[in-house]
């Protein structure tokens, strides 16, 4: 089975998406930069050896919307937190699959494939980021990923990595390069 990589998006309304960065350069500003992000994201990541699905939100416009190219597939998010969301997306994918932010300029395809390799002797892989959450979370065809598995994670805080790691029990977990997500201003490359 081809694996996937799936990217976790917002409609790119002003308001709507990067808020924490919009209160540092503006609301319409925030979502600018996100349009564009993501696009040079499209463009960095796309691979033969894998698959894209864009895991879009709001479910009806994100997958009506004519803001992201349209030859990738597009999956509703659906409601619930953050690691239901991711859940959801992981076992409609099946497996192998990695997901991942939008707001990390520092992924590229190279980044993308050694996530995929390190599946091979391992159930989870991890991208960590330097606030203590992660740009990456990606499983082999088999490992469960069960609702709820990622319950309990603080969400947007500097626990959300070892929350997630510790709700995975006994998993063999790997690790991949540390990225910076952009969160506020600060982040900007």
């Amino acid at each position: 089975m081809r694996p996937t990589l799936i990217i976790m998006l917002k409609v790119p309304q002003a308001g709507r998406v990067k808020t924490r960065l919009g209160r540092d350069i503006g609301m319409t500003a925030a979502a600018w930069w996100f349009r564009h992000q993501v696009r040079g994201l499209l463009r960095r990541i796309c691979d033969p050896r894998w698959d894209v699905v864009l895991a879009v939100a709001p479910d009806v416009a994100g997958t009506q919307s004519r803001v992201w190219p349209g030859q990738f597939a597009r999956w509703p998010q659906g409601s619930g937190t953050l690691g239901d969301r991711m859940l959801r997306m992981m076992r409609k994918a099946g497996g192998p699959v990695c997901v991942i932010g939008a707001d990390v300029p520092g992924i590229t395809r190279a980044r993308v494939g050694e996530a995929f390799a390190v599946l091979g002797d391992n159930d989870v892989v991890f991208g960590p980021a330097p606030d203590g959450g992660y740009w990456l979370i990606g499983a082999k065809r088999g490992v469960r990923c069960r609702p709820g598995m990622l319950g309990g994670v603080r969400w947007s805080t500097r626990h959300a990595l070892a929350d997630s790691v510790a709700a995975l029990g006994g998993a063999r977990i790997a690790y991949v390069q540390t990225l910076v997500d952009v969160d506020t201003v600060h982040d900007l490359p």
